[in-house]
């Protein structure tokens, strides 16, 4: 007699699940966080709804692809600009010099309590400054604040020689020029590159290596560290031969291997000659201390001495080498990081066919989580991955980082909360496998506008759309309504699904409107300019 199957039910959608999907077919965000907001004047206090800001698609799909096309637009914009961009400063408001004058105050009771070895205040002070910084940054400042721990200990200089292995590169004067050459009139192109690291042993298909006992995991896992420093010192060399200063808008990427890799949009033509030549002399030293030989491992690890403040050795309770005294010993680099011999180099004509495809080849992976891109799928994968991350956990990545205690080198703001050979950053995570943080490289003049600026761009372009049709979008001034974080626990808060649900009802409102307002643009059929394939503003 034959088994019975198990009998198999089918139930019917959540209602969560729906509302996430109605939200994703509209384009609103799925998870977004509650703020209360009052009306100083009408009194009026409402709960609304914002957006996550995600950018990994996976988390929350409408921010995602709102961002993705928010860096598609910077990406469009600054490739194959024809004129110089003008960067104009604000004078500093009154807000930014009263908070200025805040932190100072901080600065000097920080040193005040620092010097008394009031550890507890010092971490709050150090918070209250790290808040005050933040709300600086909200105003619209730029550039670098002054150091809380006083005059920092200039660095060791080194020789700027060049290595005797490392070819020679011609050098010329950098121009403030960022616009590259036109050619016949009116052809001004740009260029595409794509730059990967070295060669560490024979990989299969799959990104694993043929013979994982050769495979050099030590250097792959050092120059995923110092990927980002390198291609620094590839834009200055790259300026110093072309002699303008070269932009760029650039993504990184891992490839099947676990290495990173390089993407970028370069603006103006440049010889393929000429980039092969730089990314073949191109080079990053690390002046670090050598942290070949681990001094510190199992359960032999360097102690915090409450009285001198610092890390000492179990045994000899003898405080470890300071970071600047380690850093001025070396004398030779840690690691020296350089780009492998292939490289990918194409012209691109601006508004042209292949100039969209190749912004979405940028792009294409800026909506996935680094550990969703370097998943892994087969063993040996899985395997190549474990060996690489446990050479990363053994990597320090900054002059900071805990890892450092385990060769006998104190880091730089070591505490007692620090735990010798545990550290938080990015590159020993086992989803990142010492990927940058950045993935996404702009220069400052390459559209001279920040992301905020281009969405700012979209929603004055959807007002005056809207206008011109008599439906006008009044905001209220910012100093009349006060924002609120809400507190867990309050009663008055709805719930997440009827904000979501209300966000879908005034999208649908604002698409109706836009589309209107594109109606009233195009005029009779035929008369007017094509429009269809213009995006909703978020």
């Amino acid at each position: 007699m034959p088994a019975e199957s198990s009998p198999k039910r089918i139930r019917g959608a959540l209602a969560t699940d729906v509302v996430k999907a109605t939200a994703e077919q509209h384009g609103v965000c799925v998870r977004p966080f509650t703020m209360e907001i009052g009306d100083t004047e009408t009194a009026e206090v409402r709960y609304v709804p914002v957006p996550c800001g995600s950018t990994v698609e996976s988390v929350c799909l409408p921010c995602a692809k709102r961002a993705k096309a928010l860096r598609q637009a910077q990406c469009r914009e600054g490739w194959h600009l024809a004129e110089e961009p003008v960067i104009s400063r604000q004078d500093p408001s009154q807000v930014q010099t009263d908070l200025m004058t805040y932190r100072a105050d901080l600065v000097a009771a920080y040193r005040d309590v620092n010097a008394a070895g009031d550890e507890a205040e010092v971490e709050n002070l150090r918070g209250e400054i790290a808040t005050v910084d933040a709300e600086l940054r909200d105003s619209g400042m730029t550039g670098r604040l002054p150091a809380v721990d006083g005059a920092v200990r200039r660095p060791v200089k080194r020789s700027t020689k060049r290595r005797q292995d490392a070819p020679n590169l011609p050098r010329r004067k950098v121009s403030k020029a960022t616009v590259g050459r036109e050619y016949a009139g009116r052809f001004r192109p740009s260029m595409f590159v794509t730059l990967t690291c070295d060669t560490y042993g024979r990989v299969r298909p799959d990104g694993s290596p043929v013979d994982p006992a050769s495979y050099d995991y030590r250097p792959a896992a050092r120059d995923a560290v110092h990927f980002a420093a390198l291609v620094d010192r590839w834009w200055q060399d790259l300026r110093r031969v072309v002699g303008f200063d070269v932009q760029y808008f650039a993504t990184v990427e891992p490839q099947r291997r676990a290495a990173p890799h390089l993407h970028t949009a370069l603006r103006g033509a440049i010889p393929h000659d000429v980039i092969r030549m730089v990314t073949e002399a191109t080079y990053h030293q690390v002046w670090w201390p050598n942290h070949d030989e681990v001094v510190y491992d199992g359960d032999r690890k360097p102690l915090w001495d409450t009285d001198s403040r610092a890390f000492v050795d179990p045994g000899t309770r003898a405080p470890l080498t300071s970071w600047d005294d380690a850093v001025k010993a070396a004398d030779e680099p840690a690691h020296v990081v350089t780009f492998g011999v292939q490289v990918y180099s194409k012209g691109i004509l601006g508004g042209s066919e292949e100039a969209g495809r190749h912004i979405g080849y940028l792009t294409k992976y800026l909506t996935k989580s680094t550990g969703e891109v370097i998943d892994a799928d087969t063993t040996t994968q899985r395997d190549h991955h474990d060996r690489l991350h446990a050479e990363l956990a053994v990597t320090p990545c900054s002059p900071r980082c805990a890892v450092w205690l385990l060769y006998g080198v104190q880091p730089k703001g070591a505490s007692s909360k620090t735990t010798p050979g545990h550290c938080k950053g990015r590159a020993h995570r086992r989803t990142t496998l010492g990927l940058p943080g950045r993935r996404v490289l702009v220069s400052r003049k390459w559209s001279c506008k920040t992301v905020a600026d281009h969405k700012a761009d979209r929603l004055a372009f959807v007002t005056q759309m809207l206008a011109r049709v008599g439906i006008e979008k009044p905001r209220p001034a910012p100093d009349r309504l006060v924002w609120r974080k809400v507190e867990p626990g309050d009663t008055h808060v709805p719930s997440r699904d009827q904000l979501v649900m209300r966000a879908i009802a005034e999208r649908i409102t604002w698409k109706a409107e836009y589309e209107r307002a594109l109606l009233a643009a195009q005029g009779p059929p035929g008369n007017g300019p094509e429009t269809s394939a213009t995006q909703l503003a978020a």
